[in-house]
């Protein structure tokens, strides 16, 4: 649908601003090619040869893509530090040029040290970048150590340009940052509503998969930019209350917009949607069977989902017009004020004033104070709850510094032994196939170990970058004859594919690697030494470099992919766990703990086990079952998180909202719920150990059997599953018997027995 009355120019800056969260991409992409660019203009200037202007290219663009610290003042020094190794590590390449062996082993040497720098955080890992690819120019390039002044200048012209494009050309501050990931939020909570507009006016099954699949996505993307937000809010934002403010209005329109394409669902069919369609891929759409709704109550929701697209998109003044929108939103969360239509409509229509009071608290955190000449009553009451809401905390804002974790971590050596061991086999392979370019199957060897912790992501991650190679050769074949020896139309082109593939790596790997070798393509007929036997050998070296990091994953050290999710899928357990039992305590009357905080881990975790099950869920694994079931598993995981936020989110208002009262009845009640997930998490940890407990019990001794029994809301005793007000809502009563039943429904998957309803 078309939003009509937003100039193009906005259209166009909120599509940016939704398809790159904080420009992330984009700045990366420009800092690269920037760097890169100075560079060359300076080095040209100097007069410096081919040679030398491709080893400061590549020295700009390691410069550049190294260094990832959010502060400016971290970026300086470890860029301060970086040419001190980089010159070293290029002295010791042209220095060791003709000692084979003794280069071989420094080699293998400097990738042990460069993987286990990653043990002292960002800087440790820029630094052992910066060694490693500066070595590897020095082989690109066959530096000697006659060419060794020239090419130390080369370098430190490249250093000096890439410091002057990152603090002054492409100036990036975390404040800065934190703006334009606030914009993109904006931005994809207005095309998650534009999809919901599309699932409400949907029509037949493929319509209605179709719109329900890009209401999923939505809610995904969403999710993620909530995600990075909360990342940033610490360096982005000095007033730690104002983040915490920042934090829970991100988190209050999340839950909003999540909840408000349930009640979509919902209202299509004959029952209440199971939130499980919104986060499992591939389910369908219910079945629209339920009477249609009157033409009058649709015609009206559909207006009202326009009309909250609207208020998301706006920026600005209010104005007359949007005010009276706002306070008719606003308006639906009083029961009197609902349009006429069947309950699961009404529904919607409470949904989108819920959504309605949360874009407002939004845009308060957010832009500052609005004008309040114009609101309804319903309007200041929503805003005196949230004035409440900020007071409330202010008040509860304590710094608790969480311990930093020191000491030795067996990853990182592990992963430094099994990088020395791939890199040793992928130097003797390498060196069988080409005496010149064995590096390629270091460098792959070396890359597929990057961001990855178990062997099933080293196969995918390896599969991906010979996909990459393979079309990459294909295109350096073509551009390479297009370009012939005009150099500096050469390099023109290596700019513009160092772009794309800084743009497109967080998105695919496989287009990142396609890129890549185009453009060494590229830089191979630069040097003159391109010939399609060489491209061909660059597939040979990825391939083989590919295998010698899977081989020694699997044989050196080793991390199973079931071992790495099945850590990952404990912890997310504990954290869901955390989180469910301190919301119910609280809503049970209970102290108050810091439940966002707890949903961001929650969050982190279930991030980190989704990474870490692609292997399992990727379209080339033989294993149909076990993708199907990691899917199925994570995409439950997904629903548990959902509900366990929003009792999170309701617990938080409990001080201050005049609708939700303590109840001491739900910590029993909702016991079970907790109980269930200690015991899923133990018997996920015993399995993982190989001392699955015989008579269904764990090594710690609790019983590994998920309970179940009647309903919650008839836990709660006379009057539990009808009071509005005064006990506790019959929404968080709704969150709990579905994050009861998702619970439940975890056990089959991952074979926890489960026990017979006691009578």
């Amino acid at each position: 649908m078309r939003e009509a009355g937003r100039p193009v120019r906005t259209r166009l800056r909120d599509r940016v601003a939704a398809s790159d969260p904080g420009l992330l991409r984009l700045t990366a992409g420009l800092r690269t090619v920037g760097a890169i660019a100075s560079a060359l203009a300076v080095l040209a200037v100097l007069g410096a040869d081919v040679t030398h202007l491709v080893a400061g290219a590549m020295a700009a663009m390691a410069a550049t893509f190294a260094i990832r610290e959010k502060q400016r003042a971290a970026q300086a020094v470890t860029l301060a530090l970086g040419l001190p190794v980089a010159l070293a590590s290029v002295s010791l390449g042209a220095l060791l040029h003709t000692r084979v062996v003794a280069g071989d082993v420094f080699f293998v040497v400097l990738i042990f040290c460069a993987v286990y720098g990653r043990r002292f955080g960002d800087r440790g890992t820029a630094l052992g970048l910066i060694g490693f690819q500066v070595y590897f120019l020095s082989l690109f390039v066959g530096a000697t150590p006659a060419e060794l002044p020239a090419l130390c200048g080369a370098i430190t012209v490249a250093f000096a340009c890439s410091a002057v494009v990152r603090f002054a050309v492409v100036p990036v501050t975390p404040a800065g940052v934190l703006e334009r990931l606030r914009q993109a939020f904006r931005a994809r909570l207005a095309r998650l509503v534009t999809a919901q507009l599309a699932l409400l006016d949907a029509v037949g099954p493929e319509e209605a998969d179709r719109a329900l699949r890009d209401v999923r996505e939505g809610t995904a993307r969403l999710h993620e930019t909530a995600l990075m937000i909360q990342g940033r809010l610490e360096e982005g934002t000095p007033d730690a209350s104002v983040a915490r403010l920042v934090q829970r209005r991100v988190a209050d329109a999340e839950i909003a917009a999540e909840r408000l394409g349930l009640l979509l669902l919902s209202a299509r069919g004959a029952e209440r949607a199971d939130t499980l369609a919104l986060h499992l891929p591939g389910a369908p759409a219910p079945p629209a069977d339920r009477p249609p709704a009157p033409d009058a109550a649709i015609a009206t929701l559909r207006r009202d989902l326009m009309a909250l697209r609207t208020l998301v998109t706006h920026t600005g003044t209010s104005g007359t017009a949007l005010s009276h929108v706002r306070n008719r939103l606003l308006g639906y969360r009083d029961e009197e004020r609902l349009p006429s239509g069947p309950p699961a409509v009404q529904d919607v229509f409470r949904g989108i004033g819920e959504a309605a009071r949360a874009v407002l608290g939004l845009r308060v955190a957010l832009d500052g104070p609005q004008d309040e000449s114009d609101d309804s009553p319903a309007t200041a009451r929503s805003r005196e709850e949230m004035d409440a809401e900020d007071a409330a905390i202010d008040a509860g804002e304590e710094g608790a510094d969480e311990a930093e974790r020191t000491g030795l971590r067996r990853p990182t050596t592990r992963a430094a032994v099994q990088v020395a061991v791939g890199s040793t086999l992928a130097i003797v392979g390498g060196e069988l196939l080409s005496a010149q370019r064995w590096y390629w199957a270091v460098l792959t060897c070396w890359i597929v170990f990057l961001n990855t912790a178990s062997t099933g992501e080293i196969l995918v991650k390896g599969y991906r970058r010979l996909l990459g190679t393979v079309f990459g050769v294909v295109a350096g074949i073509v551009l390479a004859g297009l370009v012939g020896r005009h150099t500096w139309t050469a390099f023109a082109l290596v700019l513009v594919l160092i772009f794309a593939m800084f743009y497109v790596a967080p998105l695919s790997y496989t287009l990142m690697s396609f890129f890549v070798t185009a453009m060494l393509g590229l830089l191979y007929t630069l040097l003159h030494t391109y010939s399609l036997d060489v491209l061909v050998l660059r597939v040979e070296e990825t391939a083989l470099g590919a295998a010698c990091g899977v081989v020694a994953a699997a044989l050196v050290l080793p991390v199973r992919t079931d071992r790495r999710t099945n850590e990952l899928l404990g912890t997310v357990l504990d954290r869901l766990a955390d989180v469910t039992e301190g919301a119910v305590g609280q809503l049970s009357g209970g102290p108050s703990d810091d439940l966002l905080d707890k949903a961001r881990e929650l969050d982190k975790a279930l991030g980190d086990l989704r990474a870490a099950v692609q292997p399992l869920t990727h379209p080339v694994t033989p294993l149909r079952a076990r993708r199907s079931t990691a899917q199925y598993v994570v995409a439950l995981l997904e629903t548990c998180a959902y509900h366990a936020r929003s009792l999170a989110a309701t617990a938080e208002l409990l001080p201050t909202h005049p609708s939700i009262a303590a109840d001491p009845r739900l910590r029993g009640a909702a016991r079970r719920t907790v109980v269930n997930i200690e015991a899923i998490a133990a018997r996920v940890r015993a399995v993982d150990d190989g001392a699955a407990a015989r008579d269904g019990r764990d090594a710690a001794g609790v019983a590994a059997v998920v309970g179940t029994g009647p309903s919650i809301a008839s836990l709660l005793g006379p009057g539990g599953g009808t009071a509005r007000y005064g006990r506790v809502t019959d929404r968080v009563l709704r969150h709990l018997e579905r994050l009861d039943e998702a619970v439940v429904g975890l056990a089959r998957p991952l074979e926890v027995p489960v026990a017979a309803p006691s009578r």
